[in-house]
């Protein structure tokens, strides 16, 4: 369903992309919330953990319930799905569909955060992964029931990454959280982040270096063509299969010299996990995958099938704060600079969808091109 991963360039810079996969296409809107946007997160039975953003944030967000006419969605109804915050930090969520269940004992007379309400938090409090993993030592978070996911507990994990490359994947496990630091800054869904790097050890044969000729006895053969170091590589599109690819194309792609030439290098690493509609489908039958149900919005019934297409692709310049983003209906990525939003003071929200389609039309630079 979603593949993360952080690239780095030759001077050490960090950069992070990631992908989003669903069988349907959301709501998705674009928010920024200004430093000292106020934040209200409840948990029933709790009293409401509120709290101001001490950085501008800049994300993807999706309702957390279905609209009606006499409740429209608000900004509060907006949760982070993926976005940076103007000090580098990032907040990423993924699907994993164990983290609900049993939680631990927490005091009804405490404060809890809300995960629903994680993005928001840690984007707007914090400026680097040591101070997220300090934060969450103290504070407890648990898994709320989701309206839109059909009351749900927050089938999600969560990563988050800071200018320095420092990685961390915050993890639900049957309703119990952990904290894991990430020396690879991959991340897909299940299973669990620990079984992930275990699995890498099945991967020790790896390089990027093709060897291109061998023999068989007193044949000697030669491949015709240049690419036969990934041949080792998972070919799958599964969470297991796609991690051990992200984390080889994040450590083997060639180490850019700029940050334009980075944001590029990573766009095309990325390009490896973008799903086209119908390549992988699922019918309705026992044996079909399991895909997320959201309430109120229903897949698309012109097919039989379900089938995951990679609904948008986002990048990010960690030292400079631009986040560029990518729907399925477009060729280009459209950028957004957060320090250019430094003088907004009010939240500003806009659909993902009025972004689709934007790309260059080149045809009138061929026409004033002088002849050859």
């Amino acid at each position: 369903m979603c593949t993360s991963l952080i690239y780095s360039d030759a001077a050490g810079k960090a950069y992070f992309g990631r992908t989003l996969e669903l069988t349907i296409d959301l709501p998705y809107q674009i928010v920024y919330l200004p430093a000292g946007f106020s934040v209200s997160s409840r948990i029933e039975g709790h009293p409401s953990f509120d709290f101001s953003t001490r950085y501008a944030v800049l994300g993807v967000t999706m309702p957390c319930r279905v609209p009606t006419a006499q409740s429209p969605i608000g900004i509060d109804d907006l949760k982070i799905l993926e976005g940076i915050n103007e000090r580098g930090l990032t907040f990423s969520l993924l699907s994993y569909p164990t983290a609900g269940g049993g939680h631990r004992s927490v005091a009804v007379t405490q404060s809890v955060l809300s995960a629903s309400d994680l993005g928001s938090w840690v984007l707007g409090q914090f400026e680097t992964v040591e101070e997220v993993k300090a934060a969450l030592a103290e504070q407890p978070v648990l898994l709320a029931p989701l309206a839109i996911l059909g009351g749900v507990e927050s089938p999600f994990h969560y990563v988050v990454h800071d200018a320095t490359g420092a990685c961390a994947v915050i993890e639900f496990n049957r309703g119990v959280m952990s904290i894991h630091d990430n020396p690879v800054g991959v991340m897909t869904n299940g299973p669990d982040f620990g079984w992930h790097l275990t699995n890498l050890a099945n991967y020790t044969f790896l390089s990027n270096v093709d060897r291109s000729s061998g023999s068989f006895g007193a044949l000697k053969v030669i491949q015709p063509d240049s690419g036969i170091a990934t041949a080792g590589l998972p070919a799958s599109n599964t969470s297991v299969g796609r991690f051990v690819r992200a984390a080889y194309y994040a450590h083997f792609a060639e180490k850019a010299a700029t940050p334009d030439l980075a944001i590029r290098a990573l766009s095309h690493i990325m390009n490896n996990f973008d799903r086209p509609r119908g390549v992988t489908i699922d019918y309705p039958t026992p044996e079909g995958g399991g895909h997320m149900e959201v309430a109120g919005l229903g897949a698309d019934t012109s097919t039989k099938y379900a089938t995951e297409f990679t609904s948008w692709t986002s990048l990010a310049d960690l030292d400079r704060r631009l986040f560029f983003i990518r729907d399925y209906e477009s060729l280009n990525f459209v950028s957004f600079d957060l320090t250019a939003l430094d003088g907004v003071t009010q939240p500003r929200v806009l659909p993902l969808k009025k972004l689709a389609g934007a790309q260059t039309d080149a045809t009138g630079m061929l026409k004033a091109a002088l002849p050859s």
